[in-house]
């Protein structure tokens, strides 16, 4: 069976473990059925995940006037402490600003190759744990927009890690940690505006992912500049693909590049 379309970070389901699907225009893939079958991967062309033209892919899906020009690139989709939007202030399109910005976001904790602090929207939990491949995570703040959320980030990540490395949580090499008190630890470092959205009493959301055999030296497919791969798939943990000989697909790094997938 071979499938056709453009790569979009894959879609996931809460669930144990995680259940993930491919989504192309017409049809999905339950990349979780696909565990331990051989996959043909081979590149055809790109496609723009705003304008839809064949254009070279700049960043996150997009060609490079799209990602300087439309609002779903900025500068505070990466750095929320730049929002404006609480303020009256557009960026590059306010209405869709006010709509992003001025929503429940969640400052939390997630345990992939280290304990690291983030920033998502409310509605996006657990998806954005589950996405940076986190086995375990856990609320801090809840607060009514982005900015908020943004300069609670900007203050913890002085006293822990706001990046993941991508090697050490594909090859598991992680330990149990507990954010609970982690979370009691870095309490006294929230800002004031942001103290009274401090969540006093949760716990850890637990992850399982699907993975039968992880990689010892994860070595990265860029899927355009091999043109073909092939290999057996044997386990899918944040938004990469595991293959059989040590090779990764990070879904989200080859948005924007539409393929072939023959299933063998």
């Amino acid at each position: 069976m071979i499938y056709q379309g453009v790569l979009t970070k894959m879609a996931t389901e809460y669930s144990s473990p995680i259940q993930y699907y491919l989504v192309f225009e017409n049809d999905f893939i339950n990349m979780n059925q696909l565990l331990n079958k051989t996959l043909k991967f081979q590149f055809v062309k790109h496609q723009c995940l705003n304008c839809g033209l064949n254009k070279s892919i700049y960043r996150q899906g997009f060609c490079k006037s799209c990602f300087f020009d439309i609002p779903q690139a900025a500068d505070w989709i990466m750095r929320p402490e730049l929002s404006t939007a609480h303020l009256g202030k557009e960026d590059r399109d306010l209405e869709y600003e006010k709509k992003v910005q001025l929503q429940s976001h969640i400052v939390y904790l997630a345990n992939s190759s280290n304990v690291k602090v983030g920033v998502t929207r409310k509605t996006q939990v657990p998806t954005r744990w589950i996405d940076q491949g986190a086995h375990e995570a856990i609320e801090i703040v809840e607060v009514p927009n982005r900015y908020l959320a943004g300069i609670t980030e900007v203050a913890l990540k002085d006293f822990v890690a706001d990046k993941t490395n991508w090697r050490t949580m594909l090859k598991n090499e992680v330990k149990d940690e507990n954010l609970v008190e982690w979370r009691e630890k870095l309490k006294q470092y929230i800002p004031a505006e942001a103290m009274e959205y401090y969540i006093k009493n949760n716990s850890e959301t637990q992850i399982d992912f699907p993975v039968l055999q992880y990689p010892t030296k994860p070595k990265s497919l860029n899927i355009e500049k091999t043109g073909t791969y092939e290999g057996v798939l044997k386990g899918i943990k944040g938004q990469y693909l595991i293959f059989e000989d040590d090779t990764v697909c990070n879904i989200r790094g080859n948005e924007g590049k539409v393929v072939t997938i023959e299933i063998l």
